[in-house]
């Protein structure tokens, strides 16, 4: 069992979470190996729902971005894999929308997610267009 709450990105432990997102496998597309920019990801971000489980262990994230009304960009959703398959994903998207129910939620799936997002009641959008930042992989 776990539970999901809305917390402040920059209150949280940086490498606790580093440690979620590479037990996810979302490190493989982050910038784990520097903690000052993980960091800053975390404080940035004015959206960021927790899920842990009943020891208090950190087992998922949603981290995103989003004015409340209108779009919420979720940057990542990060699932701990031995908590996968479980509803832990669902809960976090849940728990997002919950907090700005108005607001589209957005995504770019990891392509190794590709088809979890369909099952979960995302439809693909053929129009999306990235414009990546020079330290980041294309």
């Amino acid at each position: 069992m776990w539970t999901c709450e809305q917390v402040v990105g920059a209150d949280l432990d940086v490498d606790e979470v580093l440690g979620l997102y590479r037990a996810s496998t979302l490190a493989e597309r982050r910038p784990v190996a520097d903690a000052e920019r993980f960091a800053r990801m975390l404080a940035g971000a004015n959206l960021v729902v927790v899920a842990r489980d009943e020891d208090g262990r950190l087992i998922g994230i949603s981290r995103a971005i989003s004015d409340g009304a209108y779009a919420t960009y979720l940057s990542d959703l990060a699932v701990d894999a031995a908590h996968q398959g479980r509803g832990v994903g669902r809960d976090l998207v849940r728990a997002t929308r919950e907090a700005a129910p108005q607001a589209s939620l957005i995504l770019l799936a990891a392509p190794a997610a590709v088809d979890y997002y369909p099952h979960i009641g995302f439809t693909l959008h053929d129009s999306a267009w990235t414009l990546h930042g020079p330290a980041d992989p294309e």
